[in-house]
Order: C-alpha cells, then structure tokens, then sequence
C-alpha cells in the first residue's frame, strides 16, 4: 500500500522512518533516494490511518518496518523482503501476473496523468532528475486516449467535407 500510494523505490520504502510520516503537513519524507536526493510526496489519509494501525501493532521505534521476524530488529527490512511481500500480496489477490514493487510505481506515475497530474508533478513526486526519466513510466492508457480532445475539435469550421464522402485519409 505505502508503495502505491507514494511511487517510493523499494530501498526507499525500507529506509523509511516513523519521524518520516509528516500527518500536519500530510506529506512523507523520502531520504536520501536515488542519487541521494531528498523529497517529499503526498500521505494519502487511507494509508495514514493504515500506518498508523501498523504502528500501534508494532510501536516500531526508528525505522517504520523494521527488520527480523519479530520486527524488532534495529535495522530497517531489506528491499528483498518488500519484493516477497509484494509478490505474496499479488498472489493472495488472485493476480497472474507477475508483480514487482516497481510495478506500484509504474501504476503510481500512471494513474496519476490519468487523474490529471501534469508530467512536471510526476516527476517531482518519483524523484527523477530529467523530465525522460519520467515519460518512461507513463504508458497511457486507451480509455486517456480517447478522452483527449483533438485541438481541431476546438476550431469553428464550415463547410468541410462532404455528405456521401466516406471518411479516408484525406
């Protein structure tokens, strides 16, 4: 869930601290991500009120999921259990498919232009340095395309065509 609701890389979703979760401002701290750059993204009130039942399970100290079986350990998980927990949640969703973590981020990036986020925005929240980075994640899809309007359509024109013309690639 944290994963999708943030776009954050696995390493960046283990690195995560409790002192990271920002409820005033609504925001997640990302430290030191890909070229170890800091960010902040958005905190969905859905995934607040889930972390903070995480929390009250765990009372997790320093590190949001902390390691070892028990989640005790002083060190944060590592990106290898992400991945498993991502694969486990898949299967138990009844998903053929393969999932990744980074597949969450892909969904992230996506629904987001689909919801309206310009690419500028995006980029910001995935932490990419250059805007192509960011169009590699973004595969529109159909039902985008085909609620964007031509800028013809826009245009007043008279006159065009003709009745019993078939349309062609005129």
């Amino acid at each position: 869930m944290t994963l999708y609701a943030t776009g954050a890389r696995r390493d960046e979703l283990a690195r995560l601290k409790v002192s990271d979760i920002d409820s005033q401002r609504m925001i997640v701290h990302i430290q030191a991500g890909k070229g170890r750059k800091d960010r902040d993204v958005m905190l969905s009130p859905v995934l607040l009120e889930a972390l903070r039942e995480h929390w009250r399970g765990l009372k997790p100290k320093t590190w949001l999921f902390p390691g070892s079986r028990a989640h005790t350990a002083p060190c944060p998980i590592t990106s290898k259990v992400i991945w498993h927990a991502c694969h486990q949640a898949a299967l138990r969703a009844g998903l053929h498919k393969r999932v990744h973590p980074h597949t969450l981020r892909h969904c992230f990036a996506t629904h987001l232009l689909e919801a309206g986020a310009d690419l500028r925005t995006i980029q910001m929240l995935l932490g990419h340095h250059d805007l192509e980075e960011t169009t590699v994640y973004l595969h529109l899809s159909h039902r985008h395309l085909s609620a964007t309007v031509s800028p013809l359509d826009a245009l007043a024109l008279t006159g065009t065509g003709k009745k019993d013309e078939p349309p062609g690639d005129a």
